[in-house]
C-alpha cells in the first residue's frame, strides 16, 4: 500500500493523466494539465534530490510546509499577535507612527489596551497645575563653546547608511529633516549624493571603515575628512565605536551591492567587498580615542564632535571616562545606542544577547559623567526603540538630552516590518538597492510623512510636559516616571534605580555594584580587563 505521505504526489500524477486524456475533448483541460503536470515534475525532482530529506519523504507536500513557513512572520504579525505584542514593534506602535506620519487622527477611544496592573507598566505623573507651552520645537545646544555650535532638536533620525537604505529613502529622510529642522545621521556609509540633494542637516557618522575619509589601505585620511567635514550641511561629527544592532562586530557589504554610487560615497572600489573592521585602526587606547576626537574637531573647523557606543564591558567605558578626566579632552556629545538592535541585520546571538539595553547603558554613562562632575559639559543622546513621546520623555528622565530613532522613521517612510531588510527584497522600497522596488517609494510624499511624524511626536511630547507642569524636556527627572513592579507595588525611577551624586567619583567610589567592582581598576591608557577578570580567566586555564 502506498504510504500516505506520497498521496499528494500520486494525486498530481493521476490528475495529470486525467487532464491529459480530457485535453482531447476540451482545450480548457490544458490548464489542469499544465498545473498538475508541473507539480508532478516537482515531485519527481523531490524524489531524486538528496539534499533535503523532507522533500524526499514528502514529495510535493513539503513545498506547502516551506510556503507556510516563509509567510509565518506575516501570519503572526497580522492574525495572531495582539495589538500590544512588541515583536519587535507592536501593531499599536506602528499604527501611531503611520497616523502621525499621515497627519491623521491619532486619538484612541474606549480606554487603554495596556494592563495597568501588570508588571513593568509605566506612566508619567501629571500636575494639578498644568502649564501652557507655546512651541514644541525643543532644542539642545551642542558644543556651545566651539567655533560652530549646533542647536539640535530633541528628536532626530538615527544612523542609517545609504546602502542599507535606498536612494529614495535617503532623499525622503533628508527632505523631511530639512522641513522640520532636525538632523539626519548619515550612518557609517558616509555622505552620498542623495544626502546632499535637499540640504537637510547632517551628522556625519564615521565608523571603523572610515568611509568618505579613507585612503587606499582603508585607514583614516585627514585631507579627505577635512574636505567632507567642511561642508556647511554637516553640523556635527560622530565617531562610531559600536552599535546596538551588532556590537563588537564589523560588517561586509557584498561586492554585488557595491554600486558606483555607493563606491563614490564610501571611497571604495566598485564591485569589491566593502569591509568595516570590528575595531578602529586610528587609535587603540582610551586616551588615543579622545586625542582622535580632538583631531576630528580641529580638522572640521570646530564643529561639535562626539562618539556613539553600545555599552559592553563596563571597565572599557570607565577607561574612557578616566581618560577624559586625565587629558581634559571631552567629546561634545555621546550617543548611547541600546542592545535593542536597529536596522542593521545581525546573527541571532548578537540580536538577542549582546550589548546592554538602552536604559541601563544610558544610566551608566549618565551616572559616570555626573560622578566626575562632567555631565554639564557633555551632552547625551539615546537610541533604542524610540517611537512615542513617552519613549522620549522616559529616556530624557533617565539622563538623555535628546533621542534618535531609526526604525520609527522607517515606519514613517512606509516600512511594514516585513523584516527583510538584509535580503534586498524590501516590499516598500525602504531597505533595498533594487531600482524597481525603490522606485515605488515617492520621496516627495514620504518626506512629508517624515516631517509630520517628527512634528506630531514633538507636539505630543509638549502636551505630556504641559500636563506634568514642566516647560522643557530638560526638566524631566526620574522622579516623574513611575513603574509598576508588582500588582501591589509601584516605584518612581528615582527610587528604583541608583543615581550617583554629583562629583562623588572625584572623592570616593559610589555604593553601586558596577562601580564597586570595576571603577578602581579601569585604566585611561588601555582597554584591558581588570585584574579580577584576568584572575577568573586564569582559573579556567589551569
Amino acid at each position: 500500500m502506498l504510504p500516505s505521505r506520497y498521496w499528494p504526489f500520486a494525486a498530481c500524477l493521476l490528475l495529470t493523466l486525467v487532464f491529459g486524456i480530457a485535453l482531447a475533448w476540451t482545450p480548457v483541460a490544458g490548464w489542469g494539465l499544465a498545473i498538475f503536470g508541473g507539480l508532478s515534475v516537482v515531485g519527481v525532482i523531490d524524489l531524486l534530490q538528496r539534499k533535503q530529506a523532507l522533500r524526499r519523504n514528502y514529495p510535493v507536500a513539503a513545498h506547502f510546509r516551506y510556503g507556510l513557513e516563509s509567510i509565518g512572520p506575516e501570519i503572526r504579525q497580522y492574525f495572531i499577535e495582539s495589538d500590544t505584542d512588541e515583536r519587535p514593534f507592536s501593531r499599536q506602535q506602528r499604527a501611531i507612527v503611520y497616523q502621525r506620519a499621515k497627519d491623521v487622527l491619532d486619538k484612541r477611544p474606549f480606554g487603554t489596551q495596556r494592563d495597568l496592573y501588570g508588571e513593568h507598566y509605566e506612566w508619567i505623573n501629571h500636575s494639578l497645575r498644568p502649564v501652557r507651552i507655546e512651541s514644541a520645537d525643543f532644542r539642545v545646544v551642542v558644543g556651545e563653546d566651539r567655533a560652530q555650535p549646533y542647536a539640535a532638536s530633541v528628536f532626530n533620525i538615527s544612523a542609517m547608511s545609504f546602502g542599507s537604505l535606498s536612494a529614495n529613502a535617503i532623499r525622503a529622510l533628508n527632505e523631511g529633516a530639512r522641513r522640520g529642522r532636525f538632523y539626519h545621521d548619515t550612518g557609517e556609509g558616509s555622505i552620498s549624493i542623495y544626502h546632499r540633494e535637499n540640504g537637510g542637516d547632517l551628522v556625519w557618522e564615521i565608523g571603523s571603515g572610515y568611509f568618505g575619509c579613507r585612503n587606499g589601505e582603508g585607514r583614516f585620511d585627514a585631507e579627505r575628512f577635512q574636505r567632507n567635514a567642511g561642508d556647511p550641511q554637516v553640523k556635527m561629527i560622530e565617531l562610531k565605536l559600536s552599535q546596538g544592532a551588532k556590537p563588537g562586530q564589523g560588517g561586509i557589504l557584498p561586492a554585488a551591492k557595491v554600486s558606483a554610487e555607493i563606491a563614490r560615497a564610501r571611497g571604495v572600489r566598485q564591485g569589491v567587498d566593502c569591509v568595516s573592521p570590528a575595531a578602529h585602526s586610528a587609535f587603540d587606547t582610551p586616551i588615543g580615542l579622545l586625542e582622535f576626537i580632538q583631531r576630528l574637531r580641529d580638522l572640521s573647523g570646530g564643529k561639535p564632535t562626539g562618539f556613539k557606543l553600545a555599552i559592553g564591558h563596563p571597565w572599557e567605558w570607565f577607561s574612557i571616562a578616566k581618560a577624559m578626566r586625565e587629558t581634559g579632552i571631552l567629546p561634545d556629545f555621546i550617543v548611547v545606542d541600546g542592545g535593542e538592535g536597529g536596522t542593521g541585520a545581525a546573527p541571532l546571538e548578537f540580536t538577542d544577547h549582546v550589548g546592554a539595553p538602552m536604559r541601563e547603558a544610558l544610566m551608566l554613562v549618565h551616572n559616570t559623567l555626573v560622578g566626575l562632575d562632567l555631565r554639564a559639559r557633555v551632552k547625551l543622546a539615546a537610541a533604542g526603540k524610540i517611537i512615542t513621546a513617552f519613549d522620549i520623555a522616559r529616556a530624557m528622565a533617565l539622563g538623555a538630552d535628546w533621542c534618535n530613532a531609526a526604525r520609527g522613521f522607517m515606519f514613517a517612510l512606509g516600512c511594514i516590518q516585513s523584516q527583510s531588510c538584509h535580503t534586498d527584497r524590501c516590499p516598500t522600497g525602504v531597505a533595498t538597492q533594487d531600482r524597481h522596488r525603490q522606485a515605488a517609494l515617492d520621496p516627495a510624499d514620504k518626506a512629508a510623512r517624515v516631517h509630520n511624524f517628527h512634528r506630531n511626536t514633538l507636539e505630543a511630547l509638549r502636551d505630556l510636559l504641559a500636563a506634568a507642569g514642566l516647560e522643557h524636556p530638560r526638566q524631566l527627572g526620574p522622579e516623574h516616571i513611575i513603574r509598576r513592579i508588582s500588582s501591589t507595588e509601584v516605584r518612581s525611577l528615582a527610587k528604583l534605580h541608583r543615581f550617583v551624586p554629583q562629583g562623588q567619583l572625584l572623592e570616593t567610589i559610589p555604593d553601586h555594584p558596577v562601580f564597586q567592582v570595576f571603577w578602581e581598576s579601569a585604566r585611561p591608557d588601555r582597554f584591558a580587563p581588570p585584574p579580577e577578570a584576568a584572575a577568573m580567566l586564569a582559573t579556567k586555564l589551569r
